[in-house]
């Protein structure tokens, strides 16, 4: 029969290269064994299980960011919790130190890597896809490469004293 788990790891090796939590792309994976044990004649070939698992799990995720991304909940800040009061002298000066810093260390970043970072900072919106034909990459070759970028990046401010 089957090797479940070995199954379920390769499903989530692949979902890791998109933008899901740890618990929604364990979600994910296990919808796509539910779609297959609710249609049991959709997987003709047994022996392509494996992919046909990882393409309903890409399907599902692709799904579940374009929901997630409808929903874009942002959190209130403490300033937005009290009508009428801004934000402290103190409060607007560390948040500009901490920007400073943050823009200062992708400045040290290589190109495609500052060029990922201001897509993302300043266009949110756009797809893996539409990141990719930015940046003129692979869209499969956007989840990795933003991952070494945010693990660099995170290095550099390390070193600069900022946790």
């Amino acid at each position: 029969m089957w090797d479940v788990k070995a199954v379920s790891a390769a499903v989530l090796g692949v979902l890791k290269t998109y933008r899901l939590t740890e618990s929604d792309a364990h979600d994910v994976c296990q919808d796509a064994w539910l779609e297959l044990l609710r249609a049991p004649g959709a997987l003709r070939d047994e022996a392509k299980l494996g992919a046909w698992l990882t393409t309903t799990a890409r399907r599902r995720a692709v799904r579940m960011i374009t929901r997630n991304r409808r929903e874009n909940p942002r959190p209130l800040r403490d300033a937005e919790l009290t009508p009428g009061v801004g934000p402290t002298p103190e409060a607007v000066v560390v948040r500009a130190e901490i920007d400073r810093a943050l823009w200062a260390a992708v400045d040290l970043l290589p190109d495609v890597h500052r060029r990922l970072m201001w897509l993302l900072a300043h266009r949110p919106e756009l797809s893996y896809a539409q990141l990719a034909g930015e940046l003129g990459i692979s869209p499969a070759s956007v989840g990795r490469l933003r991952r070494r970028c945010l693990d660099r990046l995170g290095r550099i401010l390390e070193k600069g004293g900022w946790a």
